[in-house]
């Protein structure tokens, strides 16, 4: 089985990679990415345009998929950093709080006066634990190319970097580039809140070693039709996204688990997960994605054990209501995860 570390090294001996970096001991696993406050609203039913219904609970809690990863992942005990923007309010200095609890490094998370703090307004379903989020980027689409390139050495130094699409997409090409020069660092990109077109850079797949989507980001950027009836249709999707360069591709399948292809894994590797009652699906998918990243900066799992253990790592946030609230410490999970 093809190891991503090992693929990168054949590449480096071969000419074609660049030079691993030497041995760091700042964090292992750096996630550039949004921070948000969420605001969640728990109601009987999805409400019609125009219409207002009552509600039967209001949260308020961190997020921000880039936060909710970076936080999902410092839970269970990788050195973790945070690179990010916020505005100079009170969520933003709440934020810095929420991290410093956590040991997460913040040297490059850096504060504005020229935006607020980034907010997502989250209605959430209560029977079922669906939800529907709407993303205000705020501070968030303040974070530069600049600010990305003056966390570089970190970024080289981490064996993992992790981006998703909530803050501008130059910044997010820059740190994947720096990504890039590192042998030794695993990029990891989940382009989720998906654009609408379905369209990003064709530069974004090339350095992207693991590219994380859901059904319906899968759909939407490859046109490959998504069935809840089988799974037949995820080969095509993935080679799709393989062609365009990716290492890896990695589709997540809510309660149907996730299957990947590509480098580290063999042929078509589905992970089903254990069915649990789902109380709130407000950020399993960062859950997931927090949890592989730990695994793959801290551990030598194959990535599909790494994708099996994060599978039930989220499956543990859908049973509790919140974000970042709903994410399990370690020492709250079963010792065989570890």
């Amino acid at each position: 089985m093809l190891d991503i570390q090992a693929g990168k090294l054949i590449g480096k001996l071969l000419g074609s990679e660049p030079v691993a970096p030497p041995a760091s001991t700042g964090p292992e696993l750096v996630v550039v990415g949004s921070c948000n406050m969420d605001q969640i609203a728990y109601i009987p039913r999805f409400p019609g345009a125009g219409e207002t219904i009552h509600g039967s609970k209001y949260l308020q809690g961190f997020g921000g998929k880039g936060a909710n990863q970076c936080v999902m992942a410092g839970k269970l005990g990788v050195k973790a950093a945070m690179v990010g923007k916020v505005g100079n309010d009170s969520i933003g200095a709440e934020t810095f709080k929420n991290f410093a609890s956590l040991n997460i490094n913040t040297d490059h998370l850096t504060t504005t006066t020229e935006a607020a703090s980034g907010v997502a307004p989250i209605f959430v379903h209560e029977s079922s634990g669906e939800n529907l989020i709407v993303v205000v980027g705020g501070a968030n689409n303040l974070l530069t190319v600049g600010d990305v390139q003056a966390a570089s050495s970190m970024i080289k130094g981490a064996k993992v970097v992790m981006c998703q699409n909530e803050i501008m997409m130059d910044s997010t090409l820059e740190t994947l580039r720096i990504a890039a020069q590192s042998a030794g660092t695993t990029a990891i990109f989940n382009p989720a809140p998906a654009p609408e077109d379905g369209q990003l850079p064709a530069e974004i797949y090339s350095l992207t070693d693991i590219f994380v989507v859901n059904e319906t980001e899968a759909e939407l950027m490859t046109g490959v039709k998504v069935s809840q009836d089988d799974l037949e249709w995820v080969p095509t999707c993935c080679n799709v996204l393989l062609e365009r360069g990716v290492k890896t591709a990695l589709i997540t399948l809510g309660s149907r688990g996730a299957v990947a292809m590509g480098a580290g894994v063999e042929g078509v590797q589905h992970e089903t997960v254990d069915k649990v009652k789902s109380v709130d699906t407000a950020g399993a998918g960062d859950s997931f994605l927090g949890a592989l990243g730990f695994y793959l900066a801290t551990s030598k799992l194959s990535l599909s054990q790494a994708i099996k253990r994060a599978g039930k790592i989220a499956g543990y946030s859908v049973q509790k209501n919140g974000t970042q609230s709903s994410y399990p410490l370690r020492k709250e999970l079963p010792a065989e995860l570890f």
